[in-house]
């Protein structure tokens, strides 16, 4: 969805999601929670530790009891509004793009389209459509509309070989 920096910043507000719910817990089930390696839980903990976000206690062979501090939760904070302008922003570029192509396939007069992609992205598409009054059509049925792709965070228009029939 993001870029490698706005990863980050998912996964480490996802983390410290992970703390809040689950405060005894294991790297190793924070690591499947998080959809990361253990060694990037250990990473981010003993980094936290150190700037003071956190206070670690262990409670068992493997497992450990993680506390948030008050500057771990103004780092949180941060992270979600920093995550949340990122989420808007690749919102507000897509609906751009999405509507300057629309507009491509409104101004050929045409009022259909084959929608490939899956994801968040193909769903804003989806309501771009709606807005625009462009019906998505599936591409059995559509021989000669042209079809929006939706290749990660980027849209591509693809317009029918006239001459295919």
């Amino acid at each position: 969805m993001f870029n490698e920096q706005n990863q980050n910043v998912a996964n480490e507000l996802q983390l410290f999601e992970a703390l809040v719910d689950t405060p005894e817990t294991t790297q190793a089930d924070l690591a499947a929670r998080v959809g990361v390696a253990v060694g990037t839980v250990n990473w981010y903990l003993k980094r936290w530790s150190q700037k003071g976000y956190i206070k670690i206690r262990r409670i068992g062979r493997w497992q450990w009891s993680y506390l948030l501090t008050p500057e771990g939760m103004a780092q949180k904070a941060r992270l979600a509004s920093e995550y949340l302008e990122a989420s808007l922003s690749l919102y507000r570029r897509t609906r751009v793009e999405a509507k300057r192509l629309l507009e491509e396939v409104q101004s050929a007069h045409m009022d259909g389209i084959v929608l490939d992609g899956q994801g968040e992205i193909a769903e804003i598409c989806r309501l771009t459509c709606l807005e625009k009054n462009i019906a998505i059509v599936e591409k059995e049925q559509a021989a000669h509309a042209p079809m929006l792709v939706v290749e990660g965070v980027q849209l591509r228009l693809v317009w029918p070989d006239p001459e295919a029939d």
